[in-house]
């Protein structure tokens, strides 16, 4: 296994791994500081679709951690930018938050609130969905709309608690219009993966994915030629990794043990080797 700075790029998840709610993990700063140091290339790939790029860019400023816009794709604005590459024309019913609306509009989609007009459905999570969404929703999807959700994650990690994600409220209306999703477009997508990519233009795998979620951020990196690390702080388990039998390259309890490990390992010049459990 390679030493943990060998890499050319760096792809991190945000919530439970940079962050939870407001409060910043132990050891972000200071890992993302020694990469800044060693000219790395940076990218965080969310799949959130209630925070916008800027939002983002925002929370991540005020945590103290150096970054650019243009580091940052979010479910949300990847979401826009499929509709701007597979249908410019889509009229577009979403079921999600105004942040949501805020990317599509930004980039020119049209949005309607008519289920007999919309050409798609697209569906975020939505922290204010209720019978009414889901009913209109699903009125749309059984009209010839086309169901696509932003991301498949099914519970978020906030502080002191977790609470339902999109992939919950996409079951309720793939249940509803007895309709399948045609496309999920966050983590582990190849779509979201290509975006991320043209921004880094490096080889896939000479970058390593970091995140707390397995199914999303570790099985991204994987079905995508990256090497990947787990963090502990979100979550994904290490028995987690047993019953799922997604294995990443590295496992951390947090940033801080990854930096032990390398200060250890510079002082004894061994590689970085991780046990898989």
């Amino acid at each position: 296994m390679e030493n943990v700075y060998d890499y050319d790029a760096y792809c991190f998840d945000l919530d439970g791994t940079i962050y939870v709610s407001q409060m910043i993990l132990p050891g972000v700063n200071s890992f993302i500081n020694s990469l800044r140091s060693r000219d790395k290339r940076l990218l965080f790939l969310t799949n959130t679709p209630v925070h916008t790029r800027e939002d983002c860019y925002k929370r991540l400023l005020s945590l103290g951690i150096s970054c650019q816009l243009d580091e940052i794709l979010t479910a949300g604005y990847v979401s826009g930018m499929y509709f701007v590459e597979y249908a410019p024309d889509a009229k577009v019913l979403i079921v999600g938050e105004e942040a949501l609306r805020r990317e599509l509009r930004a980039i020119g989609i049209s949005i309607t609130e008519d289920p007999y007009e919309s050409t798609h459905v697209l569906v975020g999570m939505d922290r204010q969905f209720h019978y009414d969404k889901l009913h209109l929703a699903a009125k749309a999807v059984r009209h010839g709309a086309i169901l696509i959700a932003t991301n498949p994650d099914s519970c978020c990690p906030v502080q002191d608690d977790i609470i339902p994600d999109t992939g919950s409220i996409l079951s309720s209306i793939e249940a509803a219009s007895q309709q399948k999703a045609s496309a999920v477009i966050g983590k582990p997508s190849r779509y979201y993966a290509e975006k991320a990519f043209q921004l880094l233009n490096v080889n896939n795998s000479r970058c390593l994915m970091i995140g707390d979620r397995l199914e999303t951020d570790i099985l991204f990196g994987q079905q995508n030629g990256m090497k990947t690390a787990l963090v502990l702080t979100g979550i994904s388990s290490r028995g987690d990794i047993q019953e799922t039998g997604i294995i990443p390259d590295y496992i951390w309890a947090s940033f801080n043990e990854c930096i032990m490990e390398e200060e250890d390992n510079s002082k004894h010049s061994t590689v970085l080797q991780v046990k898989r459990t």
